[in-house]
Order: structure tokens, then C-alpha cells, then sequence
């Protein structure tokens, strides 16, 4: 039997969580355009620098967890807010242009 991903990136958060570290979830709410992964797609990090899942790769994926990072010190949630160009798309690390929400939130 599959596990589904997100499921799987929730049982390691909560696996790290039980351990004692503090983590952070991050989740894909909205796409538009071309994407990597698809809404619903998860990472979580610890502010130990931890990561399992994905929620889109290149830069963004870093960007993602510097958030995190933050969301744990902080205990804010936070919605990042990436779109590029097709010209820049490239350089971002979203292949095809496009948008992606992502979500962060620290778990307790």
C-alpha cells in the first residue's frame, strides 16, 4: 500500500516534533500557470535545517525553508507569493513561468 506523499512529509514532522525539534510545515495552496508541484504538496523543516518533501525546487525550495526558519523563531504564519516571467523562469528555479502560494506555518 502507497502512502500519499503529504501524508508521509506529516508523519516525518511529526515524528521530528516528537523527538523535540521544531518544525515548520509548508504547503502549495494555489498554482497558476506551470508548476513544479501541485497544490497540496508539502515540506516541513526543522529550524535545525532539516527538510523532507518538496514544494517546488530551484531557489524557491530555499526560500521556502529561510521562511520556515523564521515561522518557527517567530510562531507567524506566513504566505509567500512566487511569480516570474516566462524570460526569468530559468533563473528562479520555475522552469515554465508561473505562480505558486505557499503556506508556512510552525506546528506546536
Amino acid at each position: 500500500m502507497n502512502i500519499p506523499e503529504a501524508e508521509d512529509v506529516l508523519s516525518v514532522a511529526a515524528a521530528w516534533r516528537a523527538a523535540g525539534e521544531r518544525v515548520a510545515v509548508a504547503t502549495v495552496t494555489e498554482t497558476w500557470g506551470s508548476s513544479p508541484r501541485p497544490a497540496g504538496s508539502q515540506m516541513a523543516i526543522t529550524a535545525s535545517g532539516r527538510m523532507a518533501g518538496s514544494v517546488s525546487g530551484g531557489c524557491i525550495e530555499g526560500a521556502v525553508a529561510e521562511a520556515a526558519r523564521r515561522t518557527i523563531a517567530s510562531g507567524t504564519p506566513q504566505l509567500l507569493d512566487f511569480g516570474v516571467s516566462n524570460e526569468r523562469a530559468w533563473e528562479v528555479g520555475l522552469a515554465c513561468g508561473g505562480k505558486v502560494k505557499v503556506f508556512v506555518e510552525a506546528l506546536s
